[in-house]
């Protein structure tokens, strides 16, 4: 018999994981987390992790499991998350996964191909070619080789476009046809995917009260406390929205209110991106209120 599985999706800052934590709290659940920025380990107050207090009451999974500098993938993601699964589920208890990371819910549920290892060369090349040209350049050269992934990539971001163009390069193939032939979706789940998508004036009002709070909890200090132990600005990480802001204070680049009003102009653009994907990736069930969400999941559960 197929085991439940809740997954929760939608924008930064719409309740994601409010109403997982209740869902898991009077169902017996387990949280996965489903973000890329909440595997690494340091990154507390821009990821808004879950406190040491929710994590005593509820255990939570794929979170702190690398460090800054290391390289973690989609694919990884999906090997680690379905060990997750199947040991929560083996215990009996409800697997409830959470998070905005589209990529990382679609390797899970659907799977990836476990691509090439990186080629240092070929990503070089195809990094000065970005420096020399411009990223929109670059991911015009990717439509033109795999139209597919294209389409999935904007063209500002060269971290994909790169690694597309990367595999295309090594294996002679494009990605597009990698993912038709290698990927191995998740077998013995019956799945409920929950989407909250609450209006965007709610949604702006909280991110703004969301980005001050991280602000005055010390987002610029723990930024400050990566570097000093010697991460880089340059890191993928520290290039994340609210990230990238707080390492441009800690070097006097912006003002603490500068810092502020980027982070929430760029969350809100973030938060239409996940939108579009989740509507166009997923099998997502729809709801403005996570009451009216948590209702419907305790209803398919019964």
């Amino acid at each position: 018999m197929a085991a439940p599985l809740i997954a929760i999706v939608g924008p930064t800052a719409s309740g994601k994981s409010a109403l997982a934590l209740r869902l898991s709290r009077e169902r017996d659940g387990e949280i996965v987390s489903c973000d890329s920025q909440q595997v690494y380990r340091g990154l507390d107050i821009g990821t808004a992790k879950a406190t040491e207090e929710e994590r005593r009451e509820v255990p939570h999974h794929l979170i702190d499991v690398v460090d800054p500098d290391d390289v973690f993938s989609a694919v990884e993601y999906a090997r680690r998350a379905r060990s997750a699964l199947a040991d929560i589920s083996g215990r009996d208890r409800l697997p409830v996964v959470v998070g905005g990371t589209g990529l990382y819910l679609r390797a899970l549920l659907e799977g990836l191909f476990d691509g090439p290892s990186r080629d240092e060369e070929t990503r070089r090349r195809l990094e000065e070619l970005a420096e020399r040209f411009g990223d929109t350049r670059l991911h015009r050269l990717l439509r033109h080789v795999d139209p597919e992934v294209a389409a999935r990539i904007p063209p500002s971001d060269r971290v994909r476009t790169v690694r597309a163009l990367e595999v295309y390069r090594v294996t002679g193939r494009p990605m597009s046809e990698h993912h038709r032939k290698g990927s191995e979706p998740l077998r013995g789940y019956r799945v409920l995917t929950l989407g909250l998508a609450p209006d965007r004036t709610k949604l702006r009002r909280v991110v703004e009260e969301r980005t001050c709070s991280m602000l005055e909890r010390g987002l610029v200090d723990e930024v400050r406390g990566l570097m000093d132990r010697g991460y880089g600005p340059e890191l993928r990480p520290l290039q994340a929205i609210g990230y990238r802001e707080a390492v441009a204070v800690v070097r006097g680049e912006m003002t603490r209110d500068e810092a502020e009003a980027a982070i929430v102009t760029a969350t809100m653009r973030f938060a239409k991106r996940q939108m579009t994907w989740f509507r166009h990736q997923a099998e997502v069930t729809w709801f403005r209120e996570p009451e009216e969400a948590y209702e419907a999941a305790v209803r398919w559960l019964g």
